[in-house]
């Protein structure tokens, strides 16, 4: 390992975007770790998503206040290794709603968000067509949120993989964990790959990063965690000029992502990127690794962004991707040690938040190897919980 035979601190599994916070965490903390990826940096739903980081979609509670350390950790990422090198944008979201309800419901909402420290400001539908000029006029209230922000997913996981690196983190791409290694106590010590250079790391713990593969591999260590993936699509159109202006989402947004169906379910939330394409989404469904197109899902996506956005009829889509989210039962992740398998660390779990979630993720997963009391009370986001609500 990184020119000599000393075990590492720390393996890290997954060079996804929270496996890359986590190497880059640890390693600022003094750690020396080696990240182990069975594909390419960044190559799993990292790849498949938009860069969110959000504060708007989040009600009041564990998740909320993760989120706003993550908001802060990520604005002084882009400070120590550039806005530009991630392109971390502080566009802002825009939240809508086209219906009195709906209104009466994003109020309450903010209200409980400013309680809890969010800079959520109530907008008329005139505030809200000077914030977006070509929003549907059929916006009967809104919500502005400036602490909204944005990343390229792929190219700031490799940045946070590239600094890791500068300071001595080995990076192990197209290798596969098989199984793990314990001592005489039952402890994890290790994990046995694939790979006929490094068929055994041995290392003082163990993070399970590996997104929505966690659930096998936290079964194969013996202390599972129900993660499973929830399919979800985006459509890419054209480049525009600046159209849109923030990230805009309709309301019913925050009830989808919170939902555990496990039908399809879909709500607008439309953005424009640097390079001018507007990105599109977001569906969810949970059907296994099924990676087939659906044209019905597509289209429901189209026609819904066409009644926030009327323009976009006009505009001709280029293609549409699809990814996995790692998705728990409670929408919570799963961060910190694993009391059922000594020295194993879980970080996964986040399902559609992963790239907002992941500074804050990677952060206190340092904290936790390094021995210094977390930022935030992890107790919420415990490995073993799900055995205490079914046991």
């Amino acid at each position: 390992m990184s020119g000599s035979n000393r075990s590492p601190d720390v393996v890290v599994i997954g060079a996804g975007v929270v496996g890359a916070a986590c190497a880059y965490y640890c390693s600022r903390a003094g750690l020396s770790v080696t990240v182990v990826e069975r594909g390419a940096i960044g190559g799993g739903t990292t790849s498949a998503c938009e860069g969110n980081i959000l504060l708007s979609d989040k009600e009041p509670g564990p998740e909320l206040d993760l989120a706003l350390l993550s908001s802060r950790l990520w604005q002084e990422a882009a400070g120590e290794l550039g806005a530009e090198r991630l392109e971390y944008q502080a566009k802002g979201g825009v939240v809508v709603s086209a219906s009195p309800a709906g209104a009466d419901g994003l109020r309450r909402l903010t209200a409980a968000q400013r309680e809890a420290g969010v800079e959520a400001v109530d907008v008329s539908c005139g505030e809200v067509t000077e914030l977006e000029p070509n929003i549907t006029r059929d916006v009967v209230a809104g919500a502005y949120y400036p602490q909204d922000s944005q990343v390229q997913p792929v190219l700031a996981t490799a940045r946070l993989l590239q600094h890791a690196r500068a300071r001595g983190v080995t990076v192990l791409t197209g290798t596969e964990v098989t199984g793990f290694v314990r001592d005489g106590r039952g402890a994890v010590i290790g994990v046995a790959t694939n790979s006929a250079e490094a068929p055994v790391i041995h290392a003082g713990r163990v993070v399970n990063a590996a997104g929505t593969w966690s659930g096998q591999l936290s079964e194969l260590a013996g202390a599972p965690v129900p993660v499973l993936p929830r399919k979800g699509f985006i459509l890419v159109t054209e480049p525009l000029p600046r159209v849109i202006r923030h990230k805009v989402y309709s309301a019913d947004y925050v009830a989808n992502v919170a939902s555990g169906e496990a039908g399809l379910e879909s709500s607008v939330v439309v953005e424009g990127t640097r390079a001018g394409t507007v990105l599109i989404g977001a569906s969810r469904e949970r059907v296994g690794f099924d990676r087939s197109m659906s044209l019905p899902v597509l289209r429901r996506l189209a026609a819904q962004a066409i009644a926030v956005f009327p323009f976009l009829a006009e505009v001709a889509l280029l293609r549409s991707y699809l990814g996995f989210r790692p998705y728990c039962p409670d929408h919570l992740p799963v961060i910190g040690a694993d009391p059922r398998a000594p020295w194993l660390v879980h970080a996964t779990g986040h399902e559609g938040a992963g790239i907002g979630l992941s500074a804050a993720t990677g952060h206190l997963i340092a904290q936790v190897i390094a021995g210094t009391e977390p930022d935030l009370d992890l107790t919420p986001f415990r490995p073993d919980r799900f055995e205490e609500a079914t046991g």
